[in-house]
């Protein structure tokens, strides 16, 4: 058998091959360009969630001040070289928010390895006597410090157990949150004596009978009006029906 040579081809059938040949590559080029497509992604994919080349490099921490650095990075639990895609940011807001100086967190990726973790600390508003020690309650009434000594600038609480979940501590910091500029300079303490019986004792033995913390603004700028008088005691529990003795 003797193969015909190129040339006992005709000229058409050779267009016709080669035309087969270009409509074949034309059709497998999307699909190459898919597959290539989706190789670079899972190389991407895998770079990013599986190696330590966008790792946790760094846990930057910003708004500390009742806390440090090195408790918020402790309390977030996030190991250097981490993947950063796969932090879960909910987690160590989580983490970070149970510090109990801590009211608030934000917690965001920095690509390519950092992580920031932004802390909003609690403000102090009162503090309570707990035997030798002081405990210092936000506005909420959450207790998130106990010191030795009691700080300075801070109004005297005395309720039995101070906390964000207790009546008495929130009905105390409805009447400090209204007390007005005279009362606040003369205060010396609030006392919660029971739920109707909250006593506002101030400077010079003197002593606002507040009875519970409803119309607290009412109370308090009927007792201001009346600190000219010389009296010890001034009963605002009714402010519509004011004593004096």
């Amino acid at each position: 058998m003797v193969r015909a040579g190129s040339d006992a081809v005709p000229p058409s059938a050779r267009r016709f091959m080669r035309r087969a040949r270009q409509r074949r590559l034309r059709a497998a080029l999307p699909w190459a360009g898919v597959g290539g497509v989706l190789v670079l992604a899972a190389l991407v994919v895998w770079v990013v969630y599986g190696t330590s080349l966008f790792g946790v490099g760094e846990l930057r921490v910003t708004g500390t001040a009742l806390t440090t650095p090195e408790q918020v990075r402790e309390a977030a639990g996030v190991p250097v070289g981490r993947p950063l895609a796969r932090v879960d940011l909910a987690e160590v807001r989580d983490r970070v928010g149970g510090l109990a100086p801590v009211e608030r967190v934000t917690v965001s990726r920095q690509w390519p390895g950092t992580l920031l973790v932004e802390v909003v600390e609690r403000t102090a508003v009162a503090v309570v006597p707990q035997g030798r020690q002081f405990a210092v309650v936000d506005g909420a009434g959450v207790v998130f410090r106990t010191l030795p000594q009691r700080p300075a600038g801070l109004p005297l609480v005395r309720v039995g157990s101070p906390g964000g979940g207790d009546p008495a501590t929130r009905a105390a910091l409805q009447v400090l949150a209204a007390l007005t500029p005279q009362l606040s300079e003369q205060l010396v303490e609030v006392a919660v004596e029971g739920p109707a019986r909250i006593l506002v004792k101030l400077r010079g033995d003197r002593t606002v009978v507040w009875g519970d913390s409803a119309r607290s603004g009412d109370k308090a700028t009927v007792a201001t009006a009346l600190l000219g008088h010389d009296s010890d005691t001034i009963d605002v529990s009714s402010p519509d029906v004011v004593t004096i003795r």
